[in-house]
């Protein structure tokens, strides 16, 4: 997660878990949820996206 390249921001940890932004050369934000040993991607849209979708989780 540490890069010289583009600018990152940690958004949130846990023990097994990670969260974290990163702001490309283009412009786009993207989004990175470590769990274990797999990385999701997100780009900006598809992270508002899960983002609503685990808010909805507790909404029963």
């Amino acid at each position: 997660m540490d890069s010289n390249e583009f600018p990152t921001g940690l958004l949130a940890e846990s023990q097994n878990m990670s969260v974290w932004q990163v702001d490309e050369p283009d412009g786009e934000r993207t989004y990175h949820l470590e769990l274990g040993q797999a990385t999701l991607h997100f780009f900006r849209e598809e992270w508002e996206e899960f983002m609503e979708l685990m808010r909805s989780l507790g909404s029963d």
